[in-house]
Order: structure tokens, then sequence, then C-alpha cells
């Protein structure tokens, strides 16, 4: 009988909490996977990586090695969520996208139905949009209006702050004002997974602008009466604020 052990390191089916996400061998999965690939001594060290996020760039990167982009059909079809987590990080080793091109082709991830894609998804993308944060946020703004709630939140957790398992991006830190394109048109979001992610966003940004935050959410209040944007705001003072 095989056991839930094998078949995540198989890559047969998905993992189903974040201890299995983190407990998947990523060396035995993409020689599974891709049994051709000669991977080097280097490859298979940085693959064999104490950190997950380590090991997840270094899978994107040794495929995109490999295969280039051709690798993508088979990662994003493939029933591991691990597997199909590569897929960002393939776009994010890629010099020949454009970030307009990245953002475009990991919208399939940031849907995807795992929970664990659509983290690593962000996640993948983010260095791109960092460094490029103007041109990041003019072509995210239209996702803000996505039917799907997943894309929606793509746009706040990928350029949160500080964010977590991510470095800060210092400009926002600094002026978190610039993301007021992204985050405006999702202060009254329908949907609690949106609402939380705005109001870490929001949170995120206290750490170093409480005043500007605070302002923020007053205006909002104003001008929104929803029990949605008195949760967002709520949430997302709460380290500025007692609870009630």
């Amino acid at each position: 009988m095989t056991t839930v052990s094998d078949a995540l390191r198989n890559g047969e089916r998905e993992a189903a909490t974040l201890t299995e996400c983190l407990a998947v061998d990523t060396l035995h999965l993409l020689k599974r996977t891709f049994a051709d690939l000669a991977l080097t001594p280097e490859q298979i060290a940085a693959l064999s990586a104490k950190s997950i996020t380590a090991r997840m760039a270094s899978a994107g990167a040794t495929l995109y090695a490999h295969r280039g982009l051709d690798a993508m059909p088979t990662l994003l079809a493939h029933p591991s969520d691990t597997v199909r987590s590569w897929a960002p990080y393939v776009l994010a080793c890629a010099p020949e996208l454009s970030l307009e091109d990245r953002i475009a082709r990991v919208r399939v991830s940031a849907d995807d139905p795992h929970f664990g894609v659509r983290e690593w998804a962000w996640m993948a993308l983010r260095p791109h949009l960092a460094q490029d944060l103007t041109r990041a946020i003019a072509t995210l703004t239209p996702w803000t209006r996505d039917p799907s709630p997943n894309i929606r939140r793509f746009v706040t957790e990928a350029t949160r702050p500080r964010g977590v398992w991510c470095k800060k991006i210092d400009a926002l830190v600094r002026e978190p004002q610039l993301a007021l394109p992204l985050l405006d048109p999702l202060c009254s979001d329908p949907e609690r997974y949106v609402q939380n992610s705005v109001a870490n966003w929001l949170n995120d940004a206290s750490k170093s602008q409480p005043a500007w935050v605070q302002s923020l959410c007053k205006r909002w209040r104003s001008e929104n009466k929803s029990k949605s944007t008195e949760y967002i705001c709520k949430r997302a003072l709460r380290t500025l604020t007692p609870r009630a």
C-alpha cells in the first residue's frame, strides 16, 4: 500500500498541509518528474538545501537551465502541487521575458486551486516586481478587478512592504502610498481571503508609516460603510490600537 509520504515523494498527490509541503524531497521529486536530466554536483547540492525557499528557487533554475520555458506545460499540468509550484520559478529565471510577460504567465499559478502553489507564485515573482515597482503596479492594477479572489489576493501578497518568507520592498516601506492604485480598489473586497491580505499589507506598512495607515483607514471608513472595510481597517490597525 502506498503511504501518504510515498505519494508526496513521488508526486502522485498534493500536500494537504504546510507540514506536508515542507517535507517533500525536492531532489527526488525532480528526478522522478524529469528522469532524463543530467544534474551537476552543484545543482544536486542546491536542490538538497535546508531552506525550502532555496530548494524551490533551485528547482526553477535547474529546470530553466535544462529545458527553458519548454518545461512549463509539464509543470502546470502535474498532479503534485510542488511540481506545479516550480513553474513560477522557471518564469523568474527567464531573462527573455519582460515584467509584463512574467505577470501574465504567472496568472495560472496565482489562480491554482492549491494554496501552496498560489503562495509560491507571488514569492517567485516578488523580486522582479520590486525591481520595477512602477511598472509592476501599473500591470497589476487591472488584477484588482478580476473575478477571482485568488488573483486579487496575489496583488497584495506580492507587494506587501515586508511580507512573509521574503525580503522587504524598501520603496513601499518608505512610501506605502505608491501602492494606492492596488489598495484602494480592494478596500471593501467581499472575500475574507482578500480582506486578510489587504489588512496584512497595511499592518506591514504601519510598522514604518503608522500615521499614513491610520489616515488611510479613516478615509476608507468614511467612504465605505461596509462590514468588509471595517474588518480590513480593524485588522490593519491591530498592532496600533487596542483590540476591541
